[in-house]
């Protein structure tokens, strides 16, 4: 082991185990660069090195690009990857109130910490996780995909009933395409586009950023307060916080490695399942989703122990733990290395020297990670935002357009943003909408496949619910859908439903007609989306249409029980903010003429202009001709630096247009 543990420290080894962390980190902060994409990019560049050195720096590249989704989440409110998905619920909200950077530090810390555990996992129990990984089945892997929408219950606790439909909604989303199960087209409505199904970290995007975009140009006000003075790292105040946390980070970490393990979960579902279980078991204050620690450190820890615990099966198997794993097995092949059971007894030197050379990257996270942190922290805080908007504008659209070289998915981006934003007007948060259509695909397979053998078996009910590892599952989940309304349960019992349901004791907080109106008027419109599926459903075969059948029924059902809440308590959420109607239209029309432009005019130049729409969009005080002519110019450089990024370095090919 000393052997290995120095040939990982080798010059060579150290330098691409630092240039990979750094690149990994910038790549992952780039809302749409998920980790996969970093890796895949990558690969060719390793062909000609040895096997461990190649496994290093792919190895490094994933870890820092899984650690750096969290600063687009924590500083835009976007997550630069899936895996950062829950980073956004509190990490945004402590950037807002002056805290960014001490989240920033916190995730750094989380990360390092996840990713040691997994490392550890990787090089101690390997083979054990790896046959526990093979005890599940499809039933197992249905329930863990309802596990991660029992976060729902955690973020909807204003309106639990809108939480589930739009979970509901994205399922019946993530349907879109061909069936995975039965390879039947459905839900296209004739479109050619949707055939691919839509791409899930371009919609992702859209959720997420486009209405950050859009209420960023309706406000005055500052997109991030700057701190009175300079603070630094933080580090011993994220120190503290890691902490108090301890249980918290050591039980995430787990629960990240454990989620990596299993073939095809990711760091999403990882992240999500830390996520829910730390909010289930901390009450402390502030609460989660408005700025409470916790949140980051769940996250943060649990999907970077995935690049560890995602090796196992890997490595050990030769069944890809996560997407980025899959690409680098690729890899491997190339390099001549097979994997297998033998490999740790055959290839020993291989494999110790790069789980050696893997702790090293983690490590090497912690001072990459804090330096880059802080660039981009003061970056985004001083920016202004008339600069701000188009620049993170361009960076949703280009990197969309990379994930499949697809103007289309781009498009659809823009149309799924426009939808969020219009839903969480009307109180239908974003996440559950973003959870529905992640977990949809993974719950739909398990779920036809755990329905097909138990009907060929004579015995469905048993293949959900007769396998012990599935109650366990399921023990879990229930617990975590009811334990944020315990509170509620616990004074209704106590004192009665008066207590528990202020709406209907005070008159004052009831809506007024109009309000109720439209709230009725939106949960009408998802009730047509459910009967359409309902409709469509119809047109396909059994296999396919069994699963989104029963979310559109079940969507119905909910719709009608909040139509009836609305009239009975005359209580609405919804979102009636101030700012600037024709600003917000601006932000999605400018942004859907860049794209129009990018074939004719070429990526740079439709970029350019789309961020002069942007400027008067965004821009609310005053500035000098000079003042904005250093502001365009700037932004054009930005626009120009990523534009040549994407084609040269990552060889993405960008349209270059038919005029110039």
């Amino acid at each position: 082991m000393l052997d290995y543990f120095l040939a990982a420290l080798t010059p060579l080894n150290f330098l691409l185990a630092l240039a990979g962390v750094a690149a990994g980190t910038i790549i992952g902060s780039v809302p749409g660069l998920t980790a996969t994409m970093a890796v895949a990019v990558l690969v060719p560049i390793t062909f000609g090195m040895p096997p461990e050195s190649a496994l290093i720096l792919l190895g490094a590249i994933y870890t820092g690009a899984i650690y750096g989704g969290a600063y687009a989440a924590i500083l835009l409110n976007t997550p630069g990857t899936p895996s950062a998905i829950g980073t956004t619920f509190d990490g945004y909200p402590m950037a807002k109130r002056g805290d960014g950077d001490l989240a920033v530090t916190i995730a750094c810390l989380s990360s390092l910490v996840g990713g040691l555990i997994g490392a550890f996992a990787l090089l101690l129990l390997a083979p054990p996780l790896a046959t526990a990984a093979l005890a599940f089945g499809p039933g197992e892997y249905f329930w863990m995909a309802i596990f991660g929408l029992s976060l729902i219950a955690a973020l909807s606790t204003r309106d639990f009933l809108k939480g589930l439909i739009g979970a509901c909604f994205g399922i019946l989303v993530a349907m879109i395409g061909i069936s995975e199960t039965s390879g039947e087209v459905r839900f296209t409505f004739g479109s050619n586009t949707l055939l691919g199904g839509i791409e899930t970290v371009s919609a992702l995007i859209g959720l997420y950023c486009v209405p950050v975009l859009i209420e960023l140009a309706a406000r005055s006000e500052r997109h991030l307060d700057a701190p009175e003075q300079t603070r630094g790292f933080r580090l011993p105040e994220a120190f503290a916080t890691l902490m108090r946390q301890k249980v918290n980070v050591l039980r995430s970490s787990l629960i990240g490695t454990l989620v990596g393990a299993l073939p095809g979960a990711g760091g999403s579902i990882a992240g999500l399942v830390a996520y829910s279980e730390a909010r289930r078991s901390d009450r402390s204050e502030p609460a989660y989703g408005t700025g409470n620690p916790g949140g980051i450190v769940a996250t943060e820890s649990a999907n970077n122990a995935t690049v560890g615990g995602g090796f196992i099966p890997t490595l050990v198997l030769g069944i890809p733990g996560t997407p980025p794993d899959a690409v680098i097995l690729g890899a491997l092949m190339v390099q001549g290395v097979r994997t297998g059971p033998t490999l740790f007894n055959d290839g020993s030197s291989i494999v110790y020297t790069f789980i050696f050379g893997l702790f090293l990257a983690t490590i090497l996270m912690l001072p990459t990670g804090l330096i880059i942190g802080r660039f981009a922290y003061s970056s985004i805080v001083k920016a202004p935002k008339a600069g701000l908007v188009p620049v993170v504008a361009f960076m949703t659209i280009i990197g969309s357009f990379a994930i499949r070289n697809s103007l289309s998915d781009v498009g659809i981006m823009l149309v799924l943003g426009v939808i969020g934003w219009l839903a969480n007007r009307r109180g239908f948060s974003v996440s559950p909408i973003v959870l529905g259509l992640i977990l949809g695909r993974i719950a739909e397979e398990g779920f036809v496949q755990s329905w097909t053998i138990g009907d060929a078996m004579g015995s469905i009910p048993g293949q959900f619910f007769g396998r012990p590892l599935s109650m366990v599952i399921i023990a879990l989940t229930a617990l975590s859908f009811i334990y944020p309304f315990l509170p509620d349960i616990k004074r209704m019992f106590r004192r009665g439903g008066e207590e528990a349901m202020p709406e209907k004791a005070n008159a004052k907080d009831r809506a007024s007609t109009a309000a109720i109106l439209r709230d009725l008027a939106a949960v009408g419109v998802m009730a047509a989306v459910a009967l359409v599926a309902l409709w469509q459903c119809t047109l396909l075969n059994p296999e396919a249409a069994v699963f989104p059948q029963t979310i559109a029924i079940g969507m119905l059902v909910l719709c009608a029980f909040a139509a009836l809440e609305t009239l009975l308590t005359r209580r609405v959420v919804e979102d009636r903010s101030s700012g600037s109607t024709p600003r917000r239209i601006a932000v999605p029309v400018a942004m859907a003429v860049g794209v129009a432009l990018a074939p004719v005019l070429g990526f740079a130049l439709a970029g350019i202009v789309m961020a002069l729409g942007l400027f008067l969009a965004a821009e609310h005080d005053k500035r000098t001709a000079r003042g904005w002519l250093i502001l365009a110019a700037s932004v054009a450089a930005v626009i120009l630096i990523f534009t040549l990024g994407f084609r040269e370095a990552l060889s993405v090919p960008l349209p270059r247009g038919m005029i110039f």
